[in-house]
């Protein structure tokens, strides 16, 4: 008998497998595909890889418009980046580091401690399921005869199309649209809402929008889908805005309009496991109505992140094999749209506006920013009465890792006046950091009693 049973080895089942491994546990890791799930061969890895590329030949375009562009080896060098990273996580690599794997057409719980794959039992004394989430495909007329693109299939071509329609502007869909475009596809991106990426902050996006459609991306919003047809290889959406009907056309369509939770055929109605349309419903402890069964990841939620899946799975590994149980705490959670200037946010939203202050900075204030021609940095820090950090929201280059320095402070406890006392190098992004902070440090200072005092 296994001291833990997997179901699905995507980011989420990986790092359960590690951390029950790191305990000397006697672990048994499940899925229908490799391991690496979405992140390593449809999602993060592929995707960033060919934004990365396209962000070198969108900043050579600027001195030398005339590049030719090689999109068939362009993709074959995003599927090398996929195969070494599968590399440090396939079969061979997962059993010299202990962990059993196994692979199958059919995964399914049996009862709370028996899963069965391909026809053959396993018994486990704990089970974590991990199986993430497949892309919604809307209800859209003629959609099943068309040859549309996912993000599963999209990193298989074998070249680029030279159009392409993109349904849905979220990050994976606003992401595909800037990079596609400057990799030479004419680009139409659909998105129903106001505005692309409705979740993040409208004025960042405002200007996000624009620096796309500078670039050359066509963008709908507002736009409803009435119908797509495909001839040949021509395909053509039919579509209404402001109550005006156009049709579009292009050569390929990319459907990312969200995602759905991988719950089907795993058994988890016979068993009695509760799930919604969201997925697995879990406590806080990330455990289902199951005692020994737990459940991590995108199939679990709130947010679809492979760093929240990574989260997740240490936390429920520790609360299976630790005495002391651990909540869930999302309050510090960070997350970022890889565009060109990224935008990244951290926190939840703070309800008690009274007390708070938000401390904006922009490209003029920065050397480092100026330094680039067309550089954009636009930054919003929210905080608390005591210069505690709560909401961050940033669009630059490099907002990724710019905003993780928030994120260890305001994990630690750190105020944003303590940035003040920081020396930065000069001239660094990093050092906007510490001219934040002295400008909290001195309205802490004004905010004192005793030198409002004094001052008096």
């Amino acid at each position: 008998m296994y001291d833990l049973i997997i179901i699905g080895a995507g980011a989420a089942g990986l790092t359960c497998a590690y951390t029950a491994n790191g305990f000397k546990k006697k672990v048994l890791l499940l899925d229908k595909g490799l391991p690496g799930g979405t992140c390593t061969w449809s999602g993060c890895i592929p995707s960033k890889a060919l934004i990365n590329i396209g962000k070198d030949i969108h900043t050579a375009k600027k001195y030398s418009p005339s590049i030719n562009i090689d999109t068939t080896k362009i993709m074959n060098d995003v599927r090398g980046v996929i195969k070494e990273i599968y590399s440090h996580e396939s079969p061979e690599i997962l059993k010299n580091d202990g962990i059993t794997f196994k692979q199958g057409e059919s995964i399914k719980l049996i009862d709370p401690k028996t899963v069965q794959i391909d026809g053959v039992d396993y018994q486990g004394k704990n089970i974590i399921v991990s199986t993430g989430t497949s892309p919604f495909i809307p209800p859209l007329e003629g959609l099943e005869k068309v040859n549309y693109l996912t993000n599963q299939n999209l990193f298989k071509l074998e070249k680029l199309p030279k159009s392409i329609i993109i349904l849905g502007g979220g990050a994976i869909g606003v992401e595909m649209a800037q990079c596609l475009n400057r990799l030479g596809t004419e680009v139409h991106l659909i998105e129903r809402a106001p505005r692309i990426l409705i979740r993040e902050n409208e004025e960042l996006v405002d200007i996000l929008s624009q620096t796309l459609i500078k670039e050359g991306v066509n963008i709908y919003v507002n736009t409803n889908t009435i119908s797509v047809k495909q001839d040949n290889k021509i395909i053509t959406l039919d579509i209404e805005i402001n109550k005006e009907k156009k049709k579009i056309q292009a050569e390929a369509l990319l459907v990312s309009v969200g995602r759905v939770p991988n719950v089907k055929n795993l058994g988890l109605d016979e068993l009695g496991l509760k799930y919604n349309s969201k997925g697995i419903e879990v406590d806080k402890y990330l455990r289902t109505n199951i005692n020994n069964i737990y459940s991590v990841g995108d199939v679990t939620g709130p947010y679809q992140f492979s760093h929240m899946a990574n989260y997740q799975g240490i936390l429920a590994v520790k609360n299976i094999f630790l005495p002391i149980k651990k909540k869930t705490d999302y309050s510090n959670i960070s997350w970022c749209t890889f565009t060109s200037p990224e935008l990244a946010s951290r926190g939840l939203p703070n309800l008690n506006k009274k007390e708070t202050k938000i401390y904006s900075y922009g490209r003029n204030q920065s050397e480092r920013t100026m330094t680039k021609k067309d550089d954009i940095f636009e930054m919003r820090v929210e905080t608390g009465y005591k210069k505690e950090i709560l909401e961050v929201k940033l669009l630059a280059e490099r907002a990724g890792e710019i905003i993780s320095s928030f994120q260890i402070a305001a994990t630690n406890h750190v105020t944003l006046d303590k940035f003040s006392s920081v020396i930065f190098p000069h001239p660094s992004y990093s050092e906007i950091l510490g001219n934040l902070g002295k400008k909290a440090y001195v309205d802490k200072l004004l905010e004192n009693p005793i030198i409002k005092m004094f001052i008096k």
